[in-house]
């Protein structure tokens, strides 16, 4: 395991905006801020989902697209650096009426209502093409 130890800086909490993408909002908001390295935490609602699954075989990401309402159970990720941009990386439970859920790593979603706390840490994390899993992660 490779590993780096990280001073925690800022904290914030904060409500997403209604209509606007849940991903985007939170790249937004750390180019706005100049965060280049945190953990976050979200939950609330979305009006629709796209969920990227990695196919481990094809080293392929294969897109599943819901057309229907869920609630956030949570929304857990890191935020770092990717190509020229931060890179809100996203993972999310959502949980139909019926409660069932569907998750997975988060492309896309629009937002009904959400709430988010970030952690910032002291460091420049930017991920790198790894060869292994054709995947790109942090260089640690």
């Amino acid at each position: 395991m490779d590993y780096q130890e990280v001073e925690g800086a800022r904290e914030y909490v904060a409500r997403l905006e209604h209509g606007a993408d849940w991903r985007g909002q939170i790249e937004d908001f750390a180019a706005e801020e100049d965060i280049d390295a945190a953990f976050f935490f979200g939950l609330g609602a979305v009006q629709d989902a796209t969920l990227y699954f990695y196919d481990q075989d094809t080293q392929e990401y294969e897109a599943i697209e819901f057309d229907e309402p869920f609630e956030v159970a949570p929304a857990v990720g890191n935020i770092s650096w990717l190509d020229d941009g931060r890179f809100a990386h996203t993972h999310v439970a959502l949980s139909r009426e019926d409660g069932s859920t569907v998750a997975g790593h988060l492309e896309a979603a629009t937002t009904f209502a959400g709430e988010l706390y970030v952690r910032e840490f002291d460091a420049h994390l930017e991920r790198e093409h790894d060869e292994v899993t054709d995947l790109d992660l942090w260089p640690l």
